[in-house]
């Protein structure tokens, strides 16, 4: 693998990552404001980012900022929240055309750092808070967004199989918040939480593209952040083994949705990670896996059948579509495929193809920049560098001795049922 070259910069309150490649044509910045999951905050950093990109004081209207940002040969801007681990982070992403390809282009790269800084650090105000028309129309906008949630049943599924598995833990807060407490929120509240996540949350720079030494004096220029208090480090609780449980949940829908939690005990720090991300190729993450093979296609109990592992919080989720009258069954053939995990029950066929999926997932990721930034950012999440010129190495190195050890931690913890009324 190419050895991504990463020049990392502290500056006050502000953590720069520059990663100079001539791969693109563009240049790609992104934000990241980090602060742990609670149950006070997190309808605010739902909303915020929102309400950040909705208004400048240069730039005071989504149509102005739109136009701005249009008039910048094209440029994009858009946020997200979500969560990693028992973090939630806010990202402000902005991808912008590289002037050096262009004839007679302006300052575009300045332009774009200018812009970034505007929207995190001058955002629109009124009577020394936010925009009020802003804040009501993102407020509605975020209500739809948590309902559309509970419309997608895959999704609301997976979320009330974390509610219930991590019931003690702030995991089990979804990162779009909580609808009832949208209403209280106001122009002035969520002003004071902005000035108090500026003064808080781990913030980093990623700038990615054909950049020189100026793009540092670009970020210097436009960004002041106060230097951080010293936060301590939160790590993702580790819970103690204790009885199975078992929710059923009755909808009016036709197919039934059965997603099951267990806890892995490894996370993206352990000497085991690789191992446990073989596994979970082997197990439920590709066509070829022993989820697919048997519970979707052998046994025919399952329209969909997949696992997937959360490294920061060191979850393991089995997601299935069934029929409300296969569910014993489901979960004795799901239950059967981790015991033959546990077994040793792969060929060596198995194993190559998987670990060739996952190294070619790897290189598919960093050839974008936004999927190296992601990569990237696990160190930051984790509090933990692991060396990304060593990844493929790692996969390859993975044994079957070792797949088997981490398929022997993994404890079942939650068994959910969303269950429909097919025959209706």
């Amino acid at each position: 693998m190419e050895v991504v070259s990463q020049q990392i910069h502290r500056l006050e309150g502000l953590t720069v990552h520059i990663i100079p490649t001539v791969k693109y044509k563009t240049n790609t910045l992104v934000l990241r404001m980090k602060a742990p999951l609670s149950e006070e905050n997190v309808t605010y950093r739902a909303i915020l980012p929102y309400v950040l990109q909705s208004g400048t004081k240069q730039h005071p209207s989504v149509k102005s900022i739109r136009q701005y940002v249009e008039d910048l040969y094209g440029a994009a801007l858009a946020v997200d929240v979500n969560k990693k681990g028992e973090e939630h982070v806010i990202s402000i992403y902005m991808d912008v055309a590289n002037e050096t390809y262009l004839q007679d282009a302006p300052p575009l790269l300045e332009k774009t750092v200018a812009m970034l800084a505007d929207v995190l650090l001058h955002p629109a105000e009124e009577n020394g808070a936010f925009v009020a028309s802003i804040v009501e129309s993102e407020k509605r906008a975020l209500l739809q967004r948590i309902e559309s949630a509970f419309d997608d049943k895959m999704r609301y599924a997976n979320q009330r199989l974390i509610e219930e598995m991590c019931k003690e833990e702030p995991y089990r807060l979804s990162p779009n918040g909580q609808e009832e407490a949208v209403s209280s929120i106001t122009p002035q509240s969520l002003y004071e939480y902005y000035k108090k996540a500026l003064l808080e949350d781990e913030i980093d720079l990623y700038i990615v593209g054909d950049v020189t030494e100026n793009a540092l004096q670009l970020v210097e220029k436009y960004f002041s952040i106060p230097v951080r208090q010293q936060q301590q480090k939160q790590t993702a609780q580790s819970v103690a083994p204790r009885q199975e449980r078992e929710v059923v949940e009755k909808q009016d829908l036709k197919q039934s949705k059965l997603n099951i939690g267990y806890r892995t005990h490894i996370t993206y720090k352990d000497n085991d990670y690789f191992a446990l991300q073989v596994f979970n190729g082997l197990y439920g993450g590709f066509a070829h896996s022993k989820l697919f093979r048997n519970v979707r296609e052998k046994h025919s109990l399952a329209y969909y059948a997949a696992s997937r592992y959360e490294s920061h919080k060191g979850i393991l989720f089995v997601m299935s579509g069934i029929e409300a009258q296969n569910y014993e069954k489901a979960v004795n053939i799901i239950g059967e495929q981790l015991t033959a995990m546990r077994n040793g029950d792969f060929t060596e066929e198995d194993l190559s193809q998987t670990k060739a999926v996952i190294k070619n997932q790897i290189l598919e990721t960093l050839d974008t920049p936004r999927g190296l930034i992601e990569l990237l950012y696990h160190d930051v999440v984790a509090d933990y560098k692991r060396p990304m010129e060593a990844w493929l190495g790692d996969v390859d190195r993975v044994t079957r001795d070792e797949i088997i050890a981490v398929a022997n931690k993994i404890e079942l913890d939650t068994i959910y049922l969303l269950q429909g009324s097919e025959e209706a």
